[in-house]
């Protein structure tokens, strides 16, 4: 005698259990790497560092290497969060396979009742069909919560991980102004991340739940049918989805270039928003106007190319996931229907063999839609091999430059990978230099001020400052005055010789134009201090409001509604009260040496000799670029630096003070 339809039910738990065995293999398969191939991550992000124009970002062995270090990242543990919701999405799937055998069971039997004309059994089995619909919506709607809850936390773990490295130290500087291999980080870390995620649980989901439904159907048709239309089924599969995973390598590759040129469209926009004052000043809209088209029309040739390759595959994957899919399912069906010596269908009546017909042949359809499901499964994992190189090359600069590794084209270099020092050829090392952390004291001691470009600008510098010893540095532009400062506050390496210096919080660098941050006026004078942090050490409103009428900027209080007001500070503030606010915030932090680039060029003579004053009373060590012939005597020596290598670091006397300028 035939199984029973209602013998399915009984399969629930073996079911449940080999789904959660199907999981837990799909993990492990995706979190080791292919024994065929052994392939150390670190090694992998090193190759697409250093060579990022041959990534090809496709499902390979550097592909799987590549998601198991991601998944360790966004899934940390079996008991972690992320863990319960694969679990949860994994149930709810099971759910939905057993709701869709319901439907069919219940379907074929109201559809039986219209045939047979019995209203009564209508009437009855609707009923039922109608009362399971609130449990099926419930479980439709979980599987779409889990999954996007999924990728939510996905997400969290993974941006967390990222800006922890991207805003560990100086890396968010050194890698857009040292390193030149990622021009766009704001895009990998926002759009490709969040679709990175979209992907993986998109991915999660499309696999997973074709492989349930194969299993549960393969085990009802061959219960009733045998195991030759099964096998012929699953034998299309292999045949298929291999066919369709060689079609479709390319594409990979197209994700990642379409998110690169995104990017580099995104970061145009930012730059004509970054510097729109400067440009209109240049009236250089038009000339603007032609870098942002041809960055667009880059972008769009690419989509247009890719668009019609995923309609051409397209076509390709329906008829063979789909289309033929279903003809095959026909044919292999058909076998034990037309085999008059099958053991149960040839002693059934006609009428049986159609309702059995009617009901496996619609489990059988759903049999070849979730193979052909699963093919097409295997062009979301093209697709997220394109968005997993990306997140992956981004770790793998981020892991660099956290290391103190750059990679940026040298302009003196030779064929030996040597630069010229001033006639003499030696190598230019990154971090080859020496750096000594002291108290009160600045010394350089034959270190070289190399540009990350290699660019000799001074052979050996050597000079010591100690504190209170304020030093004007002067010479052309271009001579090395930047330079030294942002190897003095370690924004760029060490290219040889001993640097000995305080402590990084013991430095304080003001620009010419300051930064002002989004928050409140009291936020604008203790950056990049918190509230919080502020009241930690002691400060008070009362020492900030000091500090503000030191500058002479105590009528912000009243202007601006006190501490607590709000605004878009850049644009509220001129340029000199700008100036003022960031020696305000000098004086709140009190650092031991202070670098004061050009910072009071809007700031009237009378008020910056009073600020430069108060600096000798708090004890506060200048390093200042000035123009300003009435700072000198402000300062006790001078670093003067040629532009042509040379330099020269001196008291100021009398007579210097005169020719200074």
């Amino acid at each position: 005698m035939a199984p029973s339809l209602s013998k399915l039910g009984n399969t629930k738990t073996v079911v449940a259990v080999s789904s959660t065995a199907v999981i837990l293999w799909l993990i492990r398969q995706l979190t080791k790497a292919p024994k065929s191939k052994k392939i150390d991550p670190n090694e992998i992000q090193y190759m697409i560092g250093e060579k990022q124009a041959k990534s090809k970002a496709q499902v390979d062995a550097v592909f799987f290497a590549q998601i198991r270090k991601l998944l360790k990242i966004i899934i940390p543990g079996w008991f972690s969060a992320e863990s319960s919701f694969c679990f949860l999405v994994a149930a709810s799937l099971v759910a939905r396979s057993f709701c869709d055998i319901w439907m069919i069971q219940n379907a074929t039997l109201v559809e039986t009742a219209i045939v047979g004309m019995d209203k009564t059994i209508f009437v009855k089995r609707l009923l039922v069909f109608f009362a399971g619909m609130p449990l099926i919506s419930v479980v439709n709607n979980t599987l779409k919560w889990s999954l996007g809850e999924l990728k939510l936390r996905m997400r969290t773990r993974l941006t967390h991980h990222l800006y922890d490295q991207y805003l560990k130290g100086f890396t968010y500087y050194k890698m857009n102004n040292l390193d030149t291999r990622i021009a766009n980080a704001d895009q990998l870390l926002t759009q490709d991340v969040d679709k990175f995620c979209d992907s993986v649980t998109d991915l999660y989901s499309n696999i997973l739940k074709p492989l349930l439904d194969i299993f549960i159907y393969v085990y009802r048709l061959t219960s009733v049918l045998g195991g030759q239309t099964p096998a012929t089924m699953m034998a299309y599969l292999v045949l298929s989805g291999t066919f369709l995973t060689y079609l479709r390598r390319p594409m990979g590759r197209m994700t990642a270039e379409e998110q690169k040129l995104e990017g580099e469209f995104r970061y145009i926009n930012s730059r004509l928003i970054t510097n729109s004052e400067e440009i209109a000043f240049y009236n250089g809209n038009s000339r603007e106007k032609l870098t942002m088209l041809a960055s667009f029309k880059k972008l769009t040739d690419h989509l247009r190319k890719f668009l019609e390759f995923r309609t051409i595959v397209g076509v390709v994957d329906n008829i063979v996931a789909k289309y033929f899919a279903t003809v095959v399912g026909f044919v292999a069906f058909s076998v034990p229907f037309m085999n008059t010596e099958h053991v149960y269908l040839s002693k059934i009546t006609q009428d049986e063999r159609f309702r059995y017909y009617y009901t496996y042949g619609r489990m059988l359809v759903k049999l070849a839609e979730a193979i052909g499901r699963l093919v097409l499964a295997g062009r979301e994992m093209t697709r997220l091999a394109g968005f997993t190189s990306r997140v992956t090359e981004l770790m793998s600069v981020l892991k660099d430059v956290n290391e103190g590794h750059y990679q940026r084209t040298m302009v003196n270099k030779d064929s030996d990978g040597k630069a010229a020092l001033d006639g003499t050829v030696g190598p230019l090392i990154p971090g080859s230099g020496r750096m000594i952390f002291q108290d009160n004291i600045i010394r350089f001691n034959k270190v070289p001020l190399v540009t990350p470009n290699g660019d000799v600008l001074v052979k050996e510098l050597t000079f010591e400052v100690k504190s209170g010893m304020n030093v004007l540095v002067c010479g052309p532009n271009g001579c090395g005055k930047s330079s030294l400062f942002r190897i003095l506050g370690e924004l760029w390496p060490l290219f040889g010789g001993t640097l000995t210096k305080p402590p990084r919080g013991k430095l304080f660098y003001i620009p010419q134009r300051p930064y002002m941050t989004l928050g409140s006026l009291r936020d604008q004078v203790i950056y990049p201090h918190t509230r919080d942090e502020m009241q930690r050490r002691g400060k008070t409103d009362a020492d900030l409001t000091r500090h503000l009428e030191r500058v002479q900027l105590s009528y912000l209080l009243t202007r601006e509604n006190g501490w607590d007001a709000i605004a878009d500070w850049i644009d509220v503030l001129s340029g000199g009260e700008k100036q003022r606010i960031a020696m305000a915030r000098l004086f709140y932090h009190a650092p031991q040496f202070a670098i004061l680039d050009e910072c009071t060029s809007a700031v009237s003579v009378d008020v910056e000799g009073s600020m430069y004053d108060y600096c000798r009373e708090a004890d506060i060590t200048l390093f200042t670029v000035s123009h300003r012939r009435s700072l000198w005597k402000h300062h006790e020596y001078y670093l003067q630096m040629d532009g042509r290598g040379s330099f020269e670091f001196k008291p100021i006397d009398a007579d210097t003070e005169e020719f200074g300028s």
